[in-house]
């Protein structure tokens, strides 16, 4: 029989990509789970006999978020509704069973056609990774994962992973509380008032941010492409971990990045000319650690102290022989300070008194993100990390006024000059 399936224009969008997996972040009163409802009871229908599921992180949400929802869209296609086990029989004997991730073992042992998963960020990875994945398998069945941002957890990972591209079966949006057209901006204004900043751009901009500390503030940054003409170079490297060639075919987002800054440093204070970042071999980081040393001529370069210096060190060494240009390292120490206490030490009050400035490029978004939600334990820092250890590195020579005015000074000692 038709059905009159009546959707917002992102709610379109997402329903008619035929992409297996989807996976979908939007603000509060977006309309997830609207759109939840009518791609089960379209694909229900589409399907006879089969079996959907509707998870959410607990039962009682499950069934306080969809069964309303399903009962009036899906009135006239279903046959039986039992509340007790949660579940609506349609008229082609599709069932589709509203689940609690909080209940596991109620997810074993059947074969799905369609699964969507709400509020993912909420629901334990393990419950998609080692039950409904594998149900999916027999049936080749789909899946869309739906829900509101909750920092940097495994429904960040699995976004980046779907928006990335690189696999076919994946494909990511995100929607702000804006893009549903029925909402009343001014409403979504109202509430921007009395929120703090952080949960606005969490709950209705569906924002993966982290919830930081504000150490650092948006308006301290300031970007100029002009590179000061007078200064020195400094380079300060945080090393991580080094990647292995070897394909084991194994993701994991959650590595550290080794972080080279290049500043120019001069009485007005730093020019962040640059930040190089990836995660490299251990051969690759010398390269990288060399051109841009033989690129920018600093007048020092400092590594962190540890075991990955002394890895690096054998083959940055080799690199200087070969190309025939040698530079010292300093060894870069955290100086008795935990990491939090160090980087403010070295960058609060540079940033907040406008003696830093950054020059525009490919690597500001990443840099930034890590600087304005440092040092929550959810986002890297190995940018900003790398960007304080210049602290230790540079000197500069600072003229005092009273050489200004020359008939006033006398040498103590003619030949010393003091």
């Amino acid at each position: 029989m038709e059905i009159n399936v009546e959707l917002l224009k992102w709610q379109q969008e997402v329903f008619n990509d035929t992409t297996r997996f989807k996976v979908v972040a939007a603000g509060r009163r977006c309309g997830k789970s609207r759109l939840a409802a009518w791609a089960m009871i379209v694909r229900a229908l589409s399907v006879p006999k089969c079996t959907i599921f509707y998870l959410a992180p607990t039962q009682q949400q499950a069934r306080d978020i969809m069964w309303s929802v399903l009962e009036d869209l899906a009135e006239h296609v279903i046959t039986h509704k039992h509340v007790n086990n949660m579940q609506f029989t349609l008229l082609n004997g599709s069932k589709i069973s509203l689940k609690g991730a909080d209940r596991p073992d109620t997810l074993r042992g059947v074969s799905l056609e369609y699964l969507v998963i709400d509020e993912y960020a909420d629901v334990k990875p393990q419950v998609w990774e080692e039950i409904l994945r594998p149900a999916l398998a027999d049936r080749k069945g789909d899946c869309l994962f739906i829900g509101t941002p909750k920092g940097r957890n495994h429904f960040y990972d699995l976004y980046l992973y779907a928006d990335k591209g690189e696999d076919d079966h994946f494909k990511a949006w995100h929607f702000t509380s804006y893009d549903n057209e029925t909402l009343d901006p001014e409403e979504i204004n109202m509430a921007k008032k009395s929120m703090s900043s952080y949960a606005f751009r969490q709950e209705f901009m569906s924002s993966f941010e982290a919830l930081g500390s504000e150490i650092f503030k948006e308006e301290w940054v300031k970007f100029d492409k002009e590179e000061p003409k007078i200064g020195d170079y400094y380079i300060a490297i945080d090393l991580a971990g080094f990647t292995d060639n070897s394909s084991t075919g194994k993701r994991n987002t959650r590595l550290d990045n080794t972080a080279i800054s290049v500043v120019k440093v001069n009485e007005d204070g730093w020019f962040i000319k640059d930040i190089i970042y990836g995660r490299w071999t251990l051969e690759e980081t010398a390269n990288k650690i060399f051109n841009a040393v033989d690129k920018y001529k600093p007048i020092s370069v400092g590594i962190e102290r540890g075991i990955a210096k002394q890895a690096v060190m054998s083959p940055l060494t080799d690199l200087m022989k070969r190309r025939s240009r040698f530079f010292r390292v300093e060894e870069l120490t955290h100086g008795n300070k935990n990491k939090t206490d160090r980087v403010v030490w070295a960058l609060q009050g540079r940033f907040e008194n406008g003696y830093v400035t950054v020059n525009k490029g490919e690597w500001n978004s990443e840099f930034l993100d890590q600087l304005f939600q440092f040092p929550n334990p959810l986002v890297h820092d190995d940018l900003v990390d790398s960007l304080a250890y210049i602290d230790q590195l540079a000197k500069v020579s600072y003229h005092m006024d009273w050489l200004d005015d020359e008939d006033d000074y006398q040498p103590l000692d003619i030949l010393a000059g003091y």
